[in-house]
């Protein structure tokens, strides 16, 4: 926002240079991002932090360079003429929860017209567009104070009622961008007796705006919740300046103020007070008092922060503070009554944050934490170490991807129901992962689309799930390559990355573990491509899910080229110990292998062959491989043909025929009972 150093000499006698005073603010922070101009014409370019909502004004920025240079700050003083008699307008709050203080002033006899000079200059500076005195009159005291407020033409409010509630279903309002809404009933609204005539907190409505032929002006300044306002702004796609304060907690005292404020411009043009103000207070609004001690804020800042300045510091900033000094127990506390402008301090930690801002953060001598105690290693942190040792070492670079993800990627790519955020930035970020899937593929192609055509990622991440009403956090680890996996070069010829590549980079991972089987299956999901994935079961319990992403997925996301991925659930993996690593001398003794060609029916897989041939315990069993798959109209439909070659072999002595013999003829009749002809 743009802010003018001149406004702000109004209210605070500083000496200091334009600059001096943008790089003080800045290091307290209030980030000046730029100067333009100069002299009188001189113009700040302000960052104010969205927790900061009292620093966006000027008479906020004044109240900085107050507690900086420790020179007073002016009040807002407003001489009105004194009012007597009953307001023309009866407000009625029915929603005190959401609206807490309405005030209001009406003003007759007004003649709308250009603003004074004094407004015409400072908006013309700031680059504010000009509407008419009224208008003007409540942008003034939003650049100036930060309160928003609204003037209505009086005589349009139909009944002489102003009423706070929430809207009816099916209610309409033309607002003052000149668009037709359709109200929500959570929206709250302000209405005359017979109608809408503002979005509270948002945008006035159209048929009570100030126009040309309007005589008289009832001002309204309100304190509106912050959750209801920001809901009702996304709600109808409306961002306002009034919108982006009430968001953040504008300041319930200020309300009568501002309205004398807007008042005190509007008569300077011309026109009379009607009737006495009003201040309809639902209920009190303010955090509460907060216990501050100094020990607290020698331990966190480590600087011993004298009382005077303290002191001085905080009641400048408009804190009010209670010395309260507990001489036995050697410790100075006090009792600090937040403002009701600062919403943002809370908590004892907060106050210190303001001490610590204001005294410099580029004061405080640079100096190590203090430390007690020894560093403690997570019970897993050895297989956390070799998972991504093990990636790295095979081509794989860790990412750290988004958190938050569509509702629709939510639902597609997991079973599990997702944690929705209660209030999302964007429709893109509207629930907590529970799948690394999305966030990979949206990498990927993030990557593709900047002309990296070779990409190969992992993230160990959380993902997070709800059972019923708990949510549930785990950890998981994804994989994602795309590309070639062999590049092209003088002698060679590419070859891309394929199905293969990743099942080696998955059991490569998995070997470093300790199990005691390891199986695969086809139950993949929609996910991956039916012909071209795999389901991982350690120990017979599923563990991971890897193949090719299905051609129509990686459609929707743009993605030309084939794309592989594998999601494995970490938190299971983290827990299975290390394989330790073992010597065994080379038997000296020959090894005998034996070759079996099989038919069987395809639902027969491998995996159950091999089960069933270790599942005799031959003492001498060295391997178990499948050496060729053939499947054509010889072995007929349905059916596969396998060779199978076994290795036998002692450390001790040479093996007899007679012994092998019988371990052959044992594996055979353990195939043919899988229901296997041998050929």
């Amino acid at each position: 926002m743009k802010i003018s150093p001149q406004w702000l000499r109004e209210f605070v006698d500083v000496k200091a240079s334009e600059a001096k005073m943008a790089e003080a603010l800045t290091l307290a922070g209030i980030a000046v991002e730029g100067i333009s101009g100069e002299g009188t014409s001189t113009i700040f370019e302000m960052e104010i932090g969205t927790n900061r909502v009292d620093a966006m004004n000027h008479y906020g920025i004044a109240r900085e360079l107050s507690a900086i240079y420790d020179v007073g700050l002016k009040p807002l003083t407003t001489d009105l003429p004194s009012a007597t008699g009953e307001c023309p307008i009866k407000v009625r709050i029915e929603e005190p929860a959401l609206c807490a203080r309405f005030s209001g002033q009406a003003i007759c006899n007004v003649k709308i017209g250009t603003s004074q000079e004094k407004v015409r200059k400072r908006f013309e500076a700031l680059g504010q567009k000009l509407i008419n005195n009224a208008a003007d009159a409540t942008n003034y005291v939003l650049l100036e104070a930060g309160k928003p407020t609204h003037a209505f033409d009086l005589h349009k409010l139909a009944g002489g009622t102003i009423i706070v509630r929430k809207a009816r279903a099916g209610e309409k309002i033309k607002t003052l961008d000149g668009v037709d809404r359709t109200l929500h009933p959570e929206d709250l609204i302000i209405a005359d007796a017979e109608k809408p005539v503002g979005i509270a907190g948002v945008i006035g409505g159209w048929d009570t705006m100030i126009t040309d032929s309007t005589k008289n002006v009832f001002i309204e300044s309100a304190w509106f919740d912050p959750v209801s306002v920001r809901r009702t702004a996304k709600r109808h796609l409306i961002h306002t300046d009034a919108s982006h304060r009430f968001e953040r907690g504008a300041d319930w005292a200020s309300c009568p103020q501002s309205v004398e404020r807007v008042a005190a411009l509007i008569l300077k043009s011309n026109g009379e007070l009607w009737g006495a103000p009003l201040d309809i207070i639902a209920r009190q609004v303010g955090n509460k008092p907060v216990t501050l001690s100094r020990s607290e804020v020698l331990r966190i800042l480590g600087k011993e922060i004298l009382a005077p300045e303290l002191e001085r510091t905080l009641t400048r900033l408009g804190f009010k503070l209670t010395n309260e000094r507990a001489i036995q127990e050697r410790r100075v506390d006090y009792t600090i009554a937040i403002p009701t402008w600062r919403p943002d301090v809370e908590r004892e930690i907060d106050v210190i944050e303001e001490i610590a801002r204001l005294h410099g953060y580029n004061q405080f001598p640079n100096t190590l934490p203090a430390f007690a105690g020894g560093v403690m290693e997570l019970p897993d942190q050895l297989q956390r170490d070799f998972v991504r040792e093990t990636l790295r070492a095979l081509g794989y670079h860790e990412a750290v991807l988004p958190t938050f993800i569509p509702v629709e990627d939510a639902a597609q790519f997991s079973t599990h129901a997702p944690v929705l955020i209660a209030n999302p930035l964007s429709a893109e970020a509207a629930a907590m992962r529970n799948s690394l899937v999305p966030s990979m593929l949206n990498a990927l192609a993030h990557n593709l689309n900047r002309g990296q055509e070779n990409v190969r990622l992992f993230e160990c991440g959380h993902i997070y799930t709800m059972v019923g009403d708990v949510s549930l956090e785990s950890s998981s680890l994804c994989i994602g390559a795309t590309g070639a996996a062999i590049p092209a070069g003088p002698h060679q010829s590419a070859r891309a990355f394929d199905f293969f590549d990743l099942k080696g980079a998955v059991e490569t991972l998995l070997a470093g573990f300790t199990y005691r089987s390891i199986t695969y299956d086809k139950l993949t999901g929609a996910t991956f491509h039916p012909g071209r994935s795999a389901r991982i079961l350690l120990n017979s319990i599923p563990i991971a899910t890897f193949g090719q992403v299905h051609p129509e997925i990686a459609a929707t996301r743009k993605i030309k080229q084939d794309v592989y991925i594998a999601e494995i659930e970490l938190a299971r993996l983290l827990a299975t110990p290390l394989r330790t690593p073992q010597h065994r001398s080379i038997s000296r003794f020959p090894a005998v292998e034996r070759d079996f060609s099989f038919v069987f029916a395809d639902e027969t897989t491998f995996d159950r062959i091999h089960a069933a041939v270790l599942g005799l315990k031959l003492p001498q069993l060295v391997s178990c491989d499948a050496i060729e798959i053939f499947r054509g109209e010889k072995v007929g439909d349905g059916k596969y043909s396998i060779l199978v070659r076994v290795t036998f072999q002692s450390h001790e002595r040479t093996l007899a025929d007679e012994e092998v013999a019988a371990w052959c003829a044992s594996i055979i009749e353990a195939l043919k009972a899988l229901g296997g002809v041998q050929r």
